[in-house]
């Protein structure tokens, strides 16, 4: 008769210690030796307030002013990319948002998720009349540009925040 035999796991076990570990740091008594963090913190406020200025969300373009590339009425900014293949052009467009300061906005995670808000192709000419073809979500939209021009193109709409009838115009219904 065999005799049975335990194998042993191979696979490490790790257990955790959930335990606060309180450290007590010494005080510093001489006032002196703390690090003088007024220049540090000037520059970069000075630094963050000039990247504010700079970006579309705060400093939205006037009508007829070219920014970024794109052309303004004042109240709509809009400007094309077009990286050759979608995926690219969608890194483009994300990472212009996020310097313009629409990082918070929420919008498709990959250029995955923005295909399924395309219009489908055999309705695309009559769903076209009733709405955009593409990404809308207060204050901005991501569009396929109609007729499809140059390979991988997406459309960025952005819309003036400050505008007093923004939600109207953004829903045209003004």
């Amino acid at each position: 008769m065999a005799t049975p035999t335990t194998r042993r796991s191979t696979r490490p076990i790790i257990i955790a210690d959930y335990r606060a570990k309180v450290v007590a740091l010494p005080r510093q008594t001489d006032e002196s030796a703390e690090p003088d963090t007024t220049v540090a913190s000037s520059t970069e406020t000075s630094s963050s307030v000039a990247a504010a200025t700079l970006q579309l969300r705060r400093n939205f373009p006037e009508a007829g002013q070219v920014a970024e590339g794109g052309t303004s009425d004042g109240y709509r900014y809009r400007i094309e990319f077009a990286a050759g293949r979608y995926e690219a052009t969608y890194g483009l467009l994300v990472s212009f948002l996020r310097e313009q300061g629409y990082a918070n906005v929420v919008i498709p995670r990959d250029y995955n998720e923005l295909k399924a808000f395309r219009l489908p192709a055999k309705l695309r000419h009559q769903l076209s009349l009733f709405g955009d073809d593409g990404y809308v979500h207060n204050p901005l939209k991501i569009l396929f540009p109609k007729p499809a021009g140059r390979r991988g193109a997406l459309v960025l709409e952005l819309f003036n925040e400050a505008d007093p009838q923004h939600l109207l115009k953004f829903h045209r219904k003004l």
